[in-house]
Formats: C-alpha cells, structure tokens, sequence
C-alpha cells in the first residue's frame, strides 16, 4: 500500500449506519484539503463499507481490530479524529468510557490526549429521544469533543428513513470543524 504521507492526519472513524457506505465522500474531501486520511471502522461497519476500495483510497488498510502487542502499527499517528456516522452505540458507549473495540479505544485515548474530536452523529429521532443519548452528547462535550448535532450539524431523522437522509448527510460540515479545531490545536502548541 502506498504509505506517502501528504499533510497531517485525519482518522476517519465509522460505524454501523448507513453514512459508512458514504465515507468515501469524507476521505475525498478531507485529502482536497491536504489531509492523510486513514479509516477505522467498528467491527459491525465492516459489513457496511467497501474496505477494498477505502484502502485504494487512502493507501493504508482500513482497521477494525487491534494489532498484536508486538505488531508494528500500520497507521501513521492522528492528528485529528472524525467519528461519521456516529452511531448511538458508539456515542453513547464512548461517553462511558468503554472500549471493547478499537475503534472506540482510540476514541477513549484520544480524549485523554486531547485531540481535535469531531462527531457527526447518524441516528433517528427515537434514538436521540432515549435519556441516555442527551447525556453521553453533553458528556462527550464536557470532554472537548464537537458533536455536531441538531441544525449546525446532522437533525436525527424519523425512523426507517436514515438512507434518505444520504444525500445531505453534512461531511463537510464536519471537516470545517475538524479543521477549526486542528488549527487552533496548533496555535496553542506554536505558542
């Protein structure tokens, strides 16, 4: 695979809703601005994405799992981190600390180290109306993360329609944000 690195790097992280089958969309936006984007899916978005055509992509394999303890790392470290679709399970179980998989073990360390985190949230109305979302979405944003949620962001839709709501799924809204926040990141360190 081709490991060229071309500017700082974004990890793409999706999960088990119908915004994976798009993520594609992010990567080529997010390498237009100069980003080295490398893709993590949750073990369920494995069946959601094309990982072949991801890695041709990006030309880094797409992880869903962890590496053996003395495997080298196949990924460049990230500088930034976009969780899209966000899934309520990965929302909600990220607040709590939890990672059983790797996916949301980067996501656990990554607010500990502090890094530019943006979510973009996929689910429907029902979900988001469950007590628990509201508190894992003020968690994660007590915590530093963007979750780009409501009318700067994604509006949850009715359920059974999720696949409708494809073709404004806001990736680049999410981005702009991402993008923010690398850059003040870097004024603070340049400081």
């Amino acid at each position: 695979m081709n490991h060229h690195l071309t500017g700082p790097v974004l990890y793409v992280i999706t999960c088990a809703t119908p915004a994976a089958r798009e993520v594609g969309k992010l990567v080529r936006l997010a390498q237009d601005k100069g980003w080295t984007v490398c893709v993590i899916a949750t073990p369920s978005a494995m069946r959601f994405i094309d990982q072949a055509a991801l890695e041709a992509q990006t030309g880094f394999p797409v992880r869903s799992d962890y590496k053996a303890p003395d495997a080298p790392d196949v990924l460049p470290p990230a500088d930034a981190v976009i969780v899209g679709g966000a899934s309520f399970n990965t929302i909600n179980k990220w607040a709590l600390g939890i990672s059983d998989n790797l996916a949301l073990g980067l996501l656990t360390e990554a607010v500990g180290l502090g890094m530019p985190l943006v979510a973009l949230p996929f689910l429907n109305a029902a979900q988001a109306a469950h007590p628990a979302f509201s508190r894992s979405v003020n968690e994660l944003r007590q915590a530093g993360v963007m979750v780009l949620l409501g009318p700067d962001g994604y509006e949850p839709h009715q359920p059974k329609q999720g696949s409708l709501r494809l073709a404004d799924f806001p990736w680049q809204v999410a981005l702009e944000a991402v993008e923010h926040l690398h850059k003040h990141s870097a004024e603070l360190g340049g400081e």
